[in-house]
């Protein structure tokens, strides 16, 4: 039975809980329900006499075209909700199972204020405008009895504090909707070559790691690649971009060496700074400029990479490009600048940004030349 707007308050059939010796109820609510009755703290407020974060409208759309766009797999985690008023639990029965289940009575002016998932709330009523039909469907919603601001925002710094986002690694290796991810994990499962050198869990490489590369820069990097490149269908950016990390390969033979175990894969990132994600990054970059100009005869130019001096103590070329202070950085104007070096020793020309970008890391130069 859903949630029931009565003469009297709102009646949910719900499970009852104990938590630190506080009863909670756990339910089913129409989604349509969910804009209606379960309210926000007002964002002009201060945060201190407030509950929960400001609410991040530019993350509310994205969650709505998901639920919009999946309407026959998406999946909400439950919310959590307070209910500032005084409540009553009918049970099913007196005694066993029977005594956990039954109908949680709340008076028609009682407030919900939702303690975790604020955003996953706003984006229902946004999906709900595009398509109604969804009303019909539930998410599961965890009530506890609202015991002043005090321990409601206790409750939120609670609920989040051990929570961790998945690392993009297994996110993409996870991610069946992105055609992106997709791609990423055909080219490294389906290729000799990267499959033993790549990580798929982690995004981070520990020195003792046997792996070159993680997945999530192999994503990143082959997104950067294949940006406004016309394809017919996924197996055809498959082989370009596995074609196009293979010939890239063929100028570092360290990479060549780890897949083989003649080399230590955390020698090879200790010593070398072409097996770092932003300087994937930027080869894709790269390679995307070459593809765009012409498909047919970028292998040919290929083979100016080995003109680059590639040792991480080279700090003359990637000091203040693709690390600063001695350590591998990677901003956006970090990627620019590595762009550049590798645009250079292949003789593709730079555009206005990679000039403009350029131009400003030789006026620091200059400028720090003076000052000695």
């Amino acid at each position: 039975m859903p949630a029931k707007d009565t003469a009297f308050g709102y009646v949910f059939p719900v499970v009852r809980g104990i938590q630190a010796r506080r009863e909670y109820y756990t339910s089913m609510c129409p989604l349509r329900l969910i804009p209606k009755i379960f309210l926000f703290d007002d964002e002009e407020m201060p945060a201190e006499v407030r509950a929960q974060r400001t609410l991040n409208k530019a993350r509310v759309p994205e969650i709505a075209h998901y639920v919009v766009d999946n309407p026959d797999d998406y999946v909400f985690s439950a919310l959590t909700a307070s209910i500032d008023s005084n409540v009553r639990f009918e049970p099913l029965g007196t005694s066993g199972e029977a005594s956990r289940v039954g109908l949680l009575h709340v008076p028609m002016d009682a407030k919900f204020i939702v303690n975790d998932g604020q955003h996953r709330r706003a984006a229902v009523e946004v999906a709900l405008r595009d398509n109604p039909d969804l009303g019909d469907e539930s998410i599961a919603v965890v009530f506890f009895l609202d015991l002043g601001l005090e321990r409601c925002q206790q409750m939120f710094a609670d609920l989040n504090r051990h929570a961790i986002r998945p690392n993009k690694s297994i996110g993409v290796l996870y991610d069946h909707r992105d055609d992106k991810a997709k791609l990423a994990r055909l080219i490294v499962l389906k290729s000799d070559f990267f499959r033993d050198i790549v990580e798929l869990e982690r995004s981070t490489l520990s020195p003792r790691s046997r792996k070159l590369f993680t997945l999530s820069a192999i994503y990143s990097a082959t997104t950067e690649l294949l940006e406004k490149v016309e394809v017919t269908d996924r197996d055809e950016a498959a082989a370009i971009a596995t074609s196009f990390w293979i010939e890239v390969s063929k100028c570092f033979p360290e990479w060549k060496l780890v897949r083989e175990r003649k080399m230590a894969a955390g020698e090879v990132r200790e010593r070398f700074i072409h097996s770092h994600g932003i300087v994937l990054q930027a080869l894709g970059r790269v390679g995307n400029a070459l593809l765009l100009e012409s498909k047919s005869d970028w292998k040919k130019r290929m083979s100016g990479l080995q003109k680059i001096n590639w040792l991480r103590s080279n700090g003359s070329v990637w000091e203040g490009r693709a690390m600063v202070g001695g350590h591998v950085h990677k901003g956006s104007q970090n990627l620019v600048l590595t762009v550049n070096v590798i645009k250079k020793a292949l003789n593709v020309p730079l555009g206005a940004e990679e000039l403009r970008t350029e131009e400003a890391l030789d006026r620091r130069a200059n400028g720090r030349g003076k000052q000695r």
